[in-house]
């Protein structure tokens, strides 16, 4: 477990260090503490949160993995667990990371496994403006920037959809048609990420927790901002999950024409020489009783009724435009 403090004080002069700026933060009645936990939660360090005002149930949610994103207001705290992101390859496989927020007037606490380039960002730059006092704009500005990462990829995807498209009329289609239903399957994860990040952005909105920093309407329209890209990757995910499906169903049923035009052909060759056969089977019984078999022009006469009998099935089947 690796933890680093940010005090901040009044003058919004900052200074990074590690657990012992807890002791000065409690001691300041003015200043600002972020304090950043990578890892699993030691039982030294989750009695120290219980101290600092975190709520028992809160830290539970943290410690649990596969958790959904939600939000729960405490009395003084509001708690925010958000999927963020690790990384994501070209082929949509997310490894999701999850990041647990503890904002309250004077402190915010954020909590995850492994590094989180979205809190080193704003850790690095500071939230609306450069500013670290409010908690409430740096949970947000984490979660915008985590958010800014899916969106780059799903665009990036929208490109390579295209080409896949393209694809399915080369010869690759087998391929293709595999690589669309593996991201079908990575887009169906990320749509359900996306709804609950939509939940948890609605409960903001409608709720406006007041740790939240949502007490101006500049402020609301940051969170307003925040909820609109969660809502456009929503419908990039839903939209690409059913153009991936759109083209796997488009394709079997170019597929199945083709099929059904090939055995519709094979079928009206099949009628023409049927009845050629027959004719060929009656005529090739060897019996005495067969007076055709004695004619001097039998053969050319049969061979003439054969012909007339494709000649006129193959007139039947054009005239009904069967071919």
């Amino acid at each position: 477990m690796q933890i680093r403090t940010k005090l901040t004080s009044a003058d919004n002069d900052s200074s990074d260090g590690g657990p012992e700026q807890i002791a000065v933060w409690r001691q300041q009645g003015d200043s600002f503490l972020w304090i950043d936990i990578e890892g699993e939660l030691s039982n030294d360090m989750r009695e120290e949160l219980i101290a600092l005002g975190c709520h028992s149930l809160a830290i539970k949610d943290i410690q649990q993995a596969r958790r959904p994103p939600k939000t729960r207001i405490f009395q003084d705290q509001t708690f925010v667990l958000f999927r963020g992101i690790i990384s994501m390859d070209e082929f949509l496989t997310l490894d999701p990371q999850q990041i647990g927020l503890f904002c309250g007037d004077r402190l915010l606490v954020t909590v995850h496994q492994g590094e989180s380039l979205s809190i080193n960002r704003v850790w690095t730059e500071g939230g609306e403006h450069g500013e670290y006092d409010v908690p409430g704009l740096l949970v947000r500005q984490i979660m915008y920037y985590a958010c800014g990462r899916y969106l780059d990829r799903i665009l990036e995807f929208e490109a390579h959809l295209g080409d896949l498209e393209d694809q399915l009329l080369t010869g690759r289609a087998e391929k293709v048609m595999t690589e669309l239903m593996s991201y079908r399957t990575e887009l169906r994860k990320l749509r359900r990420i996306f709804t609950y990040h939509m939940r948890l952005m609605e409960e903001i909105i409608s709720h406006r927790p007041a740790h939240l920093a949502t007490d101006t309407p500049e402020r609301m329209l940051l969170w307003q901002t925040l909820m609109e890209r969660c809502e456009r990757l929503l419908s990039l995910t839903s939209m690409f999950y059913e153009l991936c499906g759109d083209l796997v169903e488009g394709y079997i049923s170019i597929s199945s024409h083709q099929l059904n035009n090939t055995m519709k052909i094979l079928t009206i060759i099949t009628a023409i020489f049927v009845p050629l056969s027959f004719l060929a089977g009656v005529y090739g019984m060897n019996f005495d009783n067969m007076p055709e078999l004695h004619m001097e022009y039998g053969y050319f006469f049969a061979l003439a009724i054969m012909g007339s009998t494709a000649l006129t099935l193959f007139y039947i089947f054009k005239r009904k435009k069967w071919l």
